[in-house]
């Protein structure tokens, strides 16, 4: 499997950091990457959220068009009887 330079996935035991703006930017490029290498193309956004007190920053929340964490069309499929 080959896999881009520019998207580096993290090991279980690295700690990430999803909540920062460059952080969800890489985490949208790892799931951008990981379903173009499935032969799938699904839209994924980030959307700045105001001021989160308890977090004492900004939040970004990571949105896509997937279904259930799977692609529509394969969701689709898999509801098929």
């Amino acid at each position: 499997m080959s896999m881009s330079s520019s998207v580096k996935f993290p090991s279980a035991a690295e700690p990430t950091d999803t909540c920062s703006q460059a952080g969800a930017n890489r985490l949208k490029a790892i799931i951008e990457h990981y379903w173009s290498e499935r032969g799938h193309k699904i839209n994924v956004t980030i959307l700045a959220m105001s001021f989160h007190p308890a977090m004492r920053s900004t939040r970004f929340d990571i949105r896509s068009d997937m279904i259930n964490g799977m692609p529509k069309f394969t969701a689709a499929l898999s509801q098929c009887p």
